[in-house]
């Protein structure tokens, strides 16, 4: 039997024997009902369950005041998967019983059917029925309808006070196979990730489809014939760039369990041969459901492997300085609990993280809920993304695009008529407008554009990375394609970034943003010109800081000034000249003073750091090199600077 990665996960439950329910006694003394009721009890005894619902219709109709034929009835209907008519026939049948400690099974059985359906009041007074009736099958209940009445009272709760609106189904040409689910879109909200399924037969494929910016979405297309093969290749995650896809398939040849990761990169339009994540990620058991960060570095997934919190849990691992993945880590409390945590995404902004959990109080099933990075192994407590995110149903999973505005998520649809399994129900993609309780803790945005050579003009693969000012932490690296130069890089609103593009031979570009204002948060499209490490060559420092006519360098410059010690370093045949320029304002002479001093803080830490001070010179220009007319703010902004010129 083809073994299935991804499939949202369905409420199963507890079937119940037939003997719990059927009753060797009527509570009547009227002949036709007893013989009615006999002619029943032999029928399910022979398994002929649909003649024995008939009979016991029958007995329905005719004595209407009966509890014990819809008891009985319920429980074959639940035995043929039949559950909305079981929840009803249990639900009439106990209301015309009197408390029972023999009938605790059944009053736990309409609580589980009453909380499939999202009928929470009946549950609640089922499950109570049930506490209160004592005797040993009660007792054998009692912590499951305990934690039931909890999420009883949650679920109440969040469905009088909504979060947000209803998720809408997406239209055509989505949602035309049977079954999709685990949507996932790239960081500049173009291409939509998902797995799909064509019917309940068919194995899972990785299908994409692009977002276009009037709203209407393209036809999906399959990812790529390099990844999408007669094995399961499902549950994908796509880092932000688009450029690396991690994905989950089954009993390959040369797997590592029975569910694997594997990870593919794109270059230009081609897709790299799928690579098994091997032994540090993957593990004996099932590895599944993959969710990258926007860098593509860092690996949130779900697995079964022993020593977890509970039976699923989710792990995640990072690339090292050598490209090497390290060893799965398990994220423990408080996001794994003792039931199935599933499903991880975390946001574009690396800083919030969103799963499916039925180890924590909800709305009785898998619910979404997100917690916070405190450290890099620290998480805020998991909150419950209230009703309607979260429903009686299972929830899948969830995908939040970077700029927190729009959401993504699978739901089962209705029962179609004849459909019995819970397995054989449509699973289809629907998107909501994020409310502002259920966004990331930090909203993203992103820089794309492309590398090139300044003098061939040719794209080149570069290194770009971000870092943090206020830290000096690399947040993300990324590299150019090498095919035609281009890159995305996301940035999280409220943080000030230096951004650096290098490459072997060629002087870095150093680029400054700063998003600590929140005034303008809007993508940016930045083409990048590298120079060759050449005589003349000269580049602007734009991550040095200084107060107002003053040249001590502020803490923040310290990212600047050691990617310059690492460059001087790289290149210990190269000699610079470190250049200071200000503004009109002010007169002359203070001007050129100042230049040159600030010039020479640059060179003095430098110096400091162990590098000649053979190599290096430093010079003021006070406001005699303007890059452009000193005619605004802005204007004068670029005019004060500090350059690096190869010598």
């Amino acid at each position: 039997m083809r073994r299935l990665l991804s499939v949202v996960p369905l409420l199963a439950c507890v079937l119940l024997p037939l003997s719990g329910t059927a009753q060797t006694t009527l509570a009547t003394a009227n002949t036709k009902a007893r013989s009615l009721w006999e002619k029943a009890q032999t029928q399910a005894k022979e398994r002929n369950f649909d003649k024995a619902i008939e009979t016991l219709t029958v007995l329905n109709q005719k004595f209407p005041s009966l509890g014990e034929p819809h008891v009985l009835r319920g429980s074959l209907l639940k035995a043929m998967g039949e559950n909305r008519a079981a929840f009803e026939a249990y639900r009439a049948g106990l209301a015309k019983l009197p408390a029972d400690p023999n009938r605790a099974t059944d009053y736990y059985t309409l609580g589980e059917l009453a909380m499939s359906f999202g009928e929470y009041q009946t549950a609640t007074d089922s499950y109570k029925r049930l506490l209160k009736s004592g005797g040993p099958k009660a007792q054998r209940f009692a912590p499951r309808a305990q934690r039931q009445l909890l999420n009883c009272e949650f679920a109440l709760k969040a469905m009088a006070a909504p979060i947000g609106v209803q998720p809408e189904r997406m239209s055509a040409p989505l949602n035309t196979f049977r079954f999709q689910y685990f949507p996932a879109l790239t960081a500049d909200n173009r291409f939509l990730l998902f797995t799909g399924r064509p019917s309940s037969e068919s194995g899972e494929d990785l299908f994409v489809s692009k977002m276009n910016k009037d709203g209407t979405v393209g036809d999906p297309a399959s990812i790529s014939p390099f990844i999408n093969t007669p094995y399961n290749e499902g549950a994908g995650t796509i880092s932000g760039d688009g450029k690396t896809l991690v994905f989950a398939s089954c009993d390959r040849p040369n797997s590592v369990g029975n569910c694997d990761l594997y990870i593919s990169r794109r270059t230009g339009n081609n897709w790299s041969k799928p690579q098994n994540l091997g032994r540090a990620v993957n593990s004996v058991e099932w590895d599944s459901q993959p969710t990258l960060s926007a860098d593509g570095r860092t690996l949130y997934f779900t697995s079964t492997r022993r020593g977890g919190q509970g039976q699923e849990d989710i792990y995640v691992t990072t690339l090292d300085a050598n490209g090497n993945w390290t060893p799965a880590r398990n994220l423990g409390r408080p996001v794994n609990t003792p039931g199935k945590d599933m499903a991880p995404f975390i946001h574009a902004s690396g800083t919030t993280l969103y799963y499916v959990t039925d180890g924590l109080v909800g709305m009785g099933g898998l619910d979404v809920y997100r917690c916070e990075m405190q450290s890099a192994t620290a998480w805020t407590e998991p909150q419950n993304l209230g009703y309607p995110l979260n429903t009686h149903e299972n929830e899948a999973s969830l995908f939040i695009s970077s700029d927190n505005r729009r959401g993504f998520c699978s739901r089962s649809r209705a029962a179609e008529p004849g459909v019995r399994k819970e397995q054989d129900r449509p699973v289809e993609l629907f998107t909501f407008e994020v409310p502002q309780q259920v966004r990331s803790r930090e909203t993203s945005t992103y820089t794309q554009g492309r590398v090139f050579d300044a003098v061939t003009k040719k794209p080149i693969k570069a290194e770009v990375q971000i870092y943090d000012l206020n830290t000096d932490e690399l947040t993300q690296s990324v590299t150019s394609d090498s095919e035609n130069g281009d890159y995305t890089i996301v940035l999280n609103e409220g943080r000030q970034y230096a951004m650096y593009a290098a490459a072997d031979k060629y002087l870095m570009k150093s680029l400054s943003f700063d998003y600590s204002d929140k005034r303008t948060f809007d993508p940016l499209t930045l083409d990048i010109y590298l120079e060759p490490v050449r005589s003349g060559r000269s580049i602007v420092l734009n991550n040095l800081f200084f107060d107002t006519k003053e040249y001590e360098l502020k803490p923040k410059s310290r990212t600047e000034l050691n990617r310059l010690v690492g460059f001087m370093k790289q290149y210990p045949d190269v000699q610079v000249e470190i250049s200071g320029h200000t503004d009109d304002v002010g007169s002359d002479d203070d001007n050129l003073a100042l230049s040159q001093n600030r010039a020479k803080s640059v060179y003095t830490y430098l110096v400091s750091q162990r590098v000649p001070a053979t190599r290096l010179r430093f010079r003021g220009y006070g406001e005699n090199k303007p890059l452009v007319p000193n005619d605004t703010d802005a204007h004068r902004q670029q005019n004060r600077r500090i350059e690096l010129r190869i010598l």
